[in-house]
């Protein structure tokens, strides 16, 4: 546990009705909840807790998953690939999805059962991470598996560490983050991944509990930062899978720029949703269709192996650049950022 650096002390008026208390209410500017928190209690996420007029983060240092992954699957495929990534996450979240992966993580300290935020995880300080990168040649930490945005001054602590010793950092995110924390981090963020959920303002209320426009607007703010971005929407039969929707991601992305890599992912019965129905091939086979339409020039297809929805083409050539099959890379056709074929930049970060 240690003290938060994004967070506001606030006026006790503010709660209503006003009440004499003898700590201050404090407002969260971690993520576009922007919780306001009343003393010996948390935000919507679960970890950021008013603790006598002050926010402590109770993961700090304490992530409950590690794992050394191929970075294919966060997924990047146009940042270091064939790589191995240091891969952390922390209980809590700061959305409550229906469909969540990792329920069992992000969701296990909220609710009548919940589990103290505190009493869980592994002990992996800032200096612990970074010393096991550098010992086994791992060149970039992944803040994943839950929102890293609710554990952000973990992350930043861990981020100016690797940046010092040439480490990179990549974001797994929900893109709910607030402009204080992308200040906070950005400088020592080299890539993220941000989920794309759907394009409609009600499918992120009622079963994300949160709302879109943060979502657009961030996506829109990394790449402009010139932070090496890739997109991901998991595809939900019944849900998020209209063509009109599918086409309106797709164009939302190439209108910011061509070469974001959007991956589509196949959906399999989760959490609230185990009663549904996995994602059809063939409404895959259309969604990956449909980016190419928009001008997208590199489109992927996760959940599901298939060498050619998974592969790296040259958008002039059309060439295979990177054959990819699951998360492993068979072949790489890529010469200092250039297709080998014919000389095409391929846009990503290849060393």
């Amino acid at each position: 546990m240690k003290k938060a650096i994004l967070y506001e002390q606030l006026n006790n008026d503010l709660v209503h009705p006003p009440k004499r208390m003898p700590f201050r209410l404090v407002k969260c500017t971690a993520c576009a909840h922007y919780c306001y928190i009343k003393p010996n209690n948390t935000g919507v996420c679960g970890v950021r807790k008013n603790i006598k007029g002050d926010l402590f983060l109770l993961v700090y240092g304490r992530p409950i998953a590690v794992n050394i992954d191929p970075i294919e699957k966060k997924p990047l495929f146009h940042f270091l690939p064939g790589t191995q990534i240091f891969s952390l996450g922390t209980v809590g979240c700061n959305f409550e999805c229906d469909f969540c992966q990792n329920w069992d993580i992000s969701q296990v300290n909220k609710g009548r059962q919940s589990i103290g935020a505190e009493q869980l995880g592994q002990d992996w300080p800032a200096e612990k991470i970074i010393n096991y990168c550098a010992e086994n040649q791992i060149p970039s930490v992944a803040y994943t598996y839950n929102e890293p945005t609710i554990f952000a001054e973990y992350a930043y602590d861990v981020m100016r560490l690797g940046h010092r010793r040439g480490i990179k950092n990549v974001f797994v995110s929900n893109g709910y983050s607030s402009p204080e924390t992308y200040k906070l981090i950005t400088p020592y963020l080299d890539a993220i991944n941000i989920d794309l959920k759907s394009f409609r303002a009600d499918y992120y209320q009622k079963i994300c509990k949160a709302n879109i426009k943060p979502v657009l607007d961030n996506i829109k703010k990394i790449f402009d930062l010139g932070i090496w971005i890739e997109v991901t929407t998991l595809i939900i039969p019944g849900k998020n899978d209209s063509e009109q929707e599918l086409r309106q991601i797709a164009e939302f992305l190439a209108k910011i720029d061509v070469n974001i890599p959007w991956h589509i992912s196949r959906f399999f019965p989760q959490y609230k949703m185990a009663d549904g129905l996995r994602t059809p091939i063939s409404t895959l086979e259309h969604a990956y269709k449909i980016g190419k339409e928009a001008g997208l020039h590199y489109v992927y297809v996760g959940n599901y192996p298939r060498i050619d929805l998974e592969s790296t083409y040259c958008p002039e050539c059309e060439k295979v650049v990177i054959e990819r099959s699951g998360y492993l890379v068979c072949e790489s056709h890529i010469k200092d950022g250039h297709c080998a074929h014919c000389g095409c930049v391929i846009k990503g970060v290849w060393t």
